[in-house]
């Protein structure tokens, strides 16, 4: 066993907003200052809970389904609007597609908004819609700019000082476009304590809170503290603030307080009942939806759970879209539903905000939307032969679904409305990135107007602060 490789792979989890941060290339500039002149807005939300699904998720093939077309040799790929059968929910009258019946059984619990519009960053690539989704600034920025979670654990604090107020569950780094992944992990100028701890795999969550094996607790304290100095005088001295050394100093406190606390326990899933595991246990996903739940029990802030960006992989699309989106269905489907039954029976969904978003939608034919076309980076056949090509391959901007519980969110309410025939965008209540991400500050009580002075300009949550929550999104 070497030994010297697993210390640097703990020490990378546990400081891990750091490792990110320097990568991305935080500003070295001091945080200078906080701003908000409004009265403090009474919050309806304590923690949040992001469910990603990295790649695409299309609204047609999920929570926005269209007119079924059925695949046959020699059909026309404009036919196709959606390529699995509606079925119903808990909400009358609206249905989901096939493959989510369970999510649709606890939509009652929460809004479902069917009018997302993605923004148009020219030619599209993945990481800069994600970017632009999880920071609410569209790449690239002078700045490095803060993920929501970020923001949250800064202006909130965390809910229990042992755990991290921000967890990501689920992505990998060494993946394909795993520094474009890093740019928007990370706290940015807010300072590394506030930057996510990484677990790359829930099924390993306790190795990421724990010594290597073989390592002593006192020795690994004794390893602890030489690398703060090597930190603080080395990596970060010529360069770094005051501000960012305090802050990375903090985080590493952050990391060994948890790594000696009774709540650890939380990242361990072998400590559920086998029947709950089972029910969660269809892969990294859901068992990353169990890990959050355990969080939430625990105190996290913030916890995002991602199903994985890979190039070319999950509901990342460019071909095989009606047999993969199967798969990805059988993933997401039992595990969220199962999520918002445990949360709302405990009595956690009344403060605990429960998202499911995706960076864009899909389409057949469209590549962008109409009027703001892109260049297509899918050959779609105008005649169908192979099942390969029976799917929704193409990125489309103009009309994707979120959906939202708990935390003040309405219950049993749908949000916005597509077109049903193609091209099937938001014909009804469109809402772009800084209404929603404002939307879930006001519900933890952020004031709009917060802001840092960084490089000598005003920083806010949404750009120039801007961002106007959706009330009608608020119960």
């Amino acid at each position: 066993m070497n030994y010297n490789w697993r210390r640097r792979e703990f020490l990378k989890k546990t400081s891990a907003a750091t490792m990110a941060a320097m990568a991305a290339g935080v500003p070295m500039s001091g945080l200078l200052s906080s701003c908000s002149t409004k009265e403090k807005i009474k919050s309806t939300a304590d923690t949040v809970i992001l469910l990603y699904m990295a790649g695409g998720m299309a609204h047609t093939e999920t929570f926005d389904p269209k007119k079924y077309t059925p695949f046959r040799k020699g059909m026309e790929s404009k036919e196709v609007l959606s390529t699995f059968d509606a079925v119903p929910t808990a909400l009358d009258g609206i249905s989901f597609s096939e493959g989510l019946e369970n999510i649709g059984q606890v939509m009652d619990k929460g809004t479902l908004i069917r009018s997302y519009v993605a923004a148009d960053l020219g030619h599209i690539l993945h990481t800069r819609h994600q970017y632009h989704w999880h920071t609410c600034y569209e790449p690239p920025q002078s700045v490095t700019v803060p993920h929501m979670g970020s923001w949250m654990a800064k202006e909130l604090g965390p809910v229990n000082p042992v755990i991290p107020p921000f967890i990501n569950i689920g992505q990998r780094f060494t993946v394909g476009e795993g520094e474009e992944l890093k740019a928007f992990h990370s706290a940015g100028f807010l300072g590394s304590e506030y930057g996510p701890f990484l677990i790359p795999d829930p099924t390993s969550g306790l190795d990421s809170v724990r010594p290597p094996v073989g390592m002593s607790n006192k020795r690994f304290e004794a390893r602890n503290q030489l690398y703060e100095r090597l930190v603080q005088e080395s990596a970060m001295g010529e360069f770094g603030s005051d501000y960012q050394k305090e802050s990375l100093k903090r985080s590493m406190e952050q990391a060994y307080m948890l790594l000696n606390s009774p709540e650890a326990k939380a990242f361990d899933l072998s400590q559920e009942p086998k029947e709950k595991y089972d029910t969660y246990n269809t892969g990294k996903f859901g068992l990353g939806c169990l890990m959050a739940k355990r969080l939430v029990d625990q105190g996290a802030r913030f916890i995002s759970v991602t199903s994985e960006y890979e190039p070319f992989m999950g509901w990342d699309t460019h071909e095989n879209g009606h047999t993969r989106l199967k798969d990805m269905k059988k993933l997401i489907d039992a595990p969220i539903a199962q999520l918002i039954k445990d949360l709302d029976e405990s009595g956690k969904l009344d403060r605990t905000m429960v998202i499911v978003a995706s960076e864009f939608s899909r389409d057949m034919l469209t590549e962008g939307r109409p009027g703001a076309k892109v260049k297509d980076q899918v050959e779609v056949p105008d005649i169908i032969q192979d099942m390969k090509n029976y799917g929704m391959h193409r990125h489309f901007t103009d009309g994707c679904s979120v959906l939202m519980f708990g935390g003040g969110i309405k219950r049993g309410h749908v949000y916005g409305k597509t077109a049903d025939e193609r091209p099937c965008k938001s014909i009804e209540k469109p809402i772009k990135i800084a209404a929603l991400h404002q939307t879930i500050y006001h519900a933890l009580g952020i004031d709009p107007e917060t802001n840092y002075e960084i490089e000598k300009r005003p920083f806010y949550t949404t750009p120039d602060g801007d961002g106007v929550a959706e009330m009608d999104l608020l119960a």
